[in-house]
């Protein structure tokens, strides 16, 4: 009897251990099973992040080169634009300021303007030209004040003149400056064509 106590614990041991290792076998395969699903969806998610990762980065190579072009050709522009305003300054500002001080160009003008205003006119003159305009004009100064032309000289004007009503309603300015600024902008556009060509 002892004997088939023995065969029968025996028996329901190995039934045991086989049932276990079945057992085992399926948490085994269901795990592996789980494992890699889990490391499937890691790929999956991790391929999809570096899609990502991709397209922002091409997005903002693109969007960097479009601003780098964008900013190239401001900065060529501006250059451009300097580089004919230090010509045309070049080019201009020496004859305009000879003219200007051209006493006998200037008192042709100040009298064709003159003319036009009927001796209802106020003009102010520089307070530096003071002595040289009145010695060029002479006698005609003092005829223009007796006109009833008002004549100032202003210490802000450089050189020209300056001309308009005696209601102060307007004034036409033709100092240094405005002669300048005139011719710049005339010769500015043809600097740019005649250095960089027609754009």
């Amino acid at each position: 009897m002892e004997n088939k106590l023995q065969e029968l614990t025996r028996k329901i041991y190995d039934e045991g251990i086989e049932k276990a290792r079945q057992e085992a076998a399926v948490i085994l395969e269901n795990a592996r099973r789980q494992a890699e699903e889990t490391t499937l969806n890691a790929r999956k998610e991790a391929d999809e992040i570096l899609n990502q990762a991709n397209l922002k980065a091409e997005e903002l190579q693109r969007n960097a080169q479009s601003e780098i072009r964008m900013s190239s050709k401001q900065a060529v522009s501006a250059l451009r634009q300097q580089i004919a305003t230090l010509i045309t300054a070049k080019v201009t500002d020496e004859p305009v300021k000879e003219a200007v001080s051209d006493k006998a160009f200037i008192g042709s003008i100040i009298t064709r303007a003159l003319e036009n205003f009927n001796q209802n006119a106020s003009l102010v003159l520089p307070a530096a030209d003071e002595k040289s305009l009145e010695k060029y004009f002479g006698s005609r100064l003092s005829q223009v004040i007796t006109s009833g032309v008002d004549v100032t000289f202003d210490d802000k004007i450089r050189g020209g003149f300056k001309i308009g009503p005696k209601d102060n309603s307007y004034v036409i300015s033709f100092t240094d400056e405005d002669f300048q600024a005139f011719f710049r902008s005339f010769m500015r556009q043809r600097t740019i064509n005649l250095l960089f060509g027609a754009e």
